[in-house]
């Protein structure tokens, strides 16, 4: 009878480099994510007088990108975003007049993480051209400002749950976007 350490070896060595590249697919993937987004906007505005928003609303996402998978353990990927992050109330003008404010926004980001077996952590940078518009005729605006994140995923085969924060640095106000969603690997 031949000595089974080599085998055991060999099996112990597959299982564990099947668990350390779970989810290491290379490839597109698309996804969508539902969250909480928080804006806080207190500004003098010369067409408005004031303007006073902290208000959080529901919101969502559908994104898509390109995971590289260049280096074991490392993630480096590239994604593309819409997001909706919903209507938020507040008070506008000189007399307080109640008004809705909804935003909505297209991103570009590079992504960069670690594996850590089917879980992984990652952070993002990017731009998000945005836009946003008052109820009743209000008036509305738009821009292009940096965002950036962090999140958490547990990677099951070629689907993906994950949870992420983001803020996005638009011109006079900040958005915090706090989401759970999923993606699926081509």
């Amino acid at each position: 009878m031949k000595n089974p350490l080599p085998l055991a070896l060999a099996v112990s060595l597959a299982a564990v480099s099947g668990t350390a590249f779970a989810g290491s697919d290379s490839g597109f993937y698309v996804g969508a994510s539902v969250g909480q987004a928080q804006l806080e906007l207190n500004d003098q505005d010369p067409n408005f007088d004031s303007i006073d928003f902290d208000d959080d609303d529901t919101g969502y996402k559908i994104f898509g990108g390109y995971n590289f998978g260049l280096i074991p353990l490392v993630d480096l990927a590239v994604e593309g975003a819409y997001v909706d992050f919903g209507s938020f109330r507040g008070s506008v003008g000189p007399f307080s007049t109640d008004a809705d404010l909804d935003v909505t926004a297209w991103t570009a980001a590079g992504l960069a993480g670690v594996k850590l077996g089917p879980v992984g952590i990652f952070g993002k940078v990017g731009a998000a051209l945005w836009d946003s518009e008052f109820s009743g005729g209000l008036g509305d605006d738009d821009g292009t400002d940096p965002l950036y994140g962090i999140g958490a995923r547990f990677t099951l085969f070629s689907l993906q749950v994950r949870a992420e924060w983001e803020r996005f640095d638009l011109d006079n106000t900040d958005i915090d976007y706090f989401s759970v969603g999923g993606a699926f690997t081509f």
